[in-house]
């Protein structure tokens, strides 16, 4: 990864911070995004430590809100001519419905709609860096799941798993329709399943489930043991040219059956479209 530079949403602790403390380690260098400035500037110390290559940088910005994702996307740009990897792994789940300051559920809107947004912003700048990759981490979680597209907010019957679940669902489907549209471009893109990992996860809010985590934590997968496949799909030679894959312990796996529905794919698209106020454009 020597010479090579990666962004990171959510590399302020978790499996985020572990995947750009080993990319930063390989040679990469790695520039973090945080929500939070002063946990992002104790991440940015841990990762420098790790560097073998150019001293990694630091990005604060909101991704529940739109406005924030296109500054952070606009910042990046300013300071810099290449994106080899860009690293979609910020994510939470809300226990109680929240929405955010532009009007959407928040779950949805930092799981799904920020990566969706900040990819787009940043595809010039990736379709003119050689052989660049999208990594979005997803979760298994999506399993159960479907696109709910006569509610995909849950103004009725909201659940935290349930808008957990259907989010990660709409991580897969964006990663196989933009494999789709960007195909030939020399950008690739594959989304994974971490692992249950101890961390940070589920402690935004508190509550029943915050709680629940910190009991079955001792169970659970390391934060570097769940950011193995994402460094690998980062990294590895060996999937340069494969795109439009789902990733669990560094290989393939199917997703579950609604993920191909392709008519899905493209209506979540036109959806992702009209609510982050973007132009229908096709790439």
């Amino acid at each position: 990864m020597l010479g090579k530079t990666v962004l990171v949403t959510g590399a302020n602790q978790g499996i985020g911070k572990a995947a750009a403390e080993e990319l930063a380690q390989q040679g990469a260098k790695v520039v973090i995004v945080s929500r939070n400035a002063e946990k992002g500037r104790a991440a940015l110390e841990t990762v420098r430590a790790k560097a073998t290559g150019e001293a990694p940088e630091l990005l604060v910005a909101d991704l529940a809100s739109l406005a924030e994702v296109r500054r952070l996307a606009a910042e990046y740009r300013k300071g810099h001519d290449r994106l080899d990897v860009l690293l979609n792994n910020a994510g939470l789940m809300v226990p109680d419905r929240r929405t955010t300051v532009d009007g959407f559920e928040e779950t949805f809107a930092v799981n799904h709609l920020a990566p969706f947004l900040l990819t787009k912003e940043l595809m010039d700048v990736l379709k003119a860096t050689p052989s660049s990759r999208i990594v979005n981490v997803a979760s298994d979680a999506h399993r159960g799941a479907k696109l709910h597209f006569d509610d995909i907010g849950f103004q009725k019957g909201y659940g935290a798993l349930k808008a957990y679940s259907q989010s990660k669902l709409a991580n897969i489907v964006f990663t196989y329709e933009l494999a789709r549209r960007i195909e030939g471009s020399g950008v690739t893109t594959n989304c994974l399943h971490p692992g249950v990992i101890a961390s940070g996860f589920g402690q935004t809010y508190g509550g029943a489930f915050s709680v629940l985590i910190k009991m079955v934590k001792p169970f659970l997968l390391t934060t570097e043991a769940g950011a193995r496949t994402s460094v690998y799909l980062a990294s590895s030679a060996e999937v340069r040219d494969v795109s439009g894959k789902y990733f669990a312990k560094c290989k393939p796996v199917r997703s579950n059956a609604a993920s191909y529905d392709e008519a899905s794919w493209g209506k979540l698209w036109a959806l992702s479209e009209e609510m982050t106020k973007l132009p229908g454009a096709t790439s």
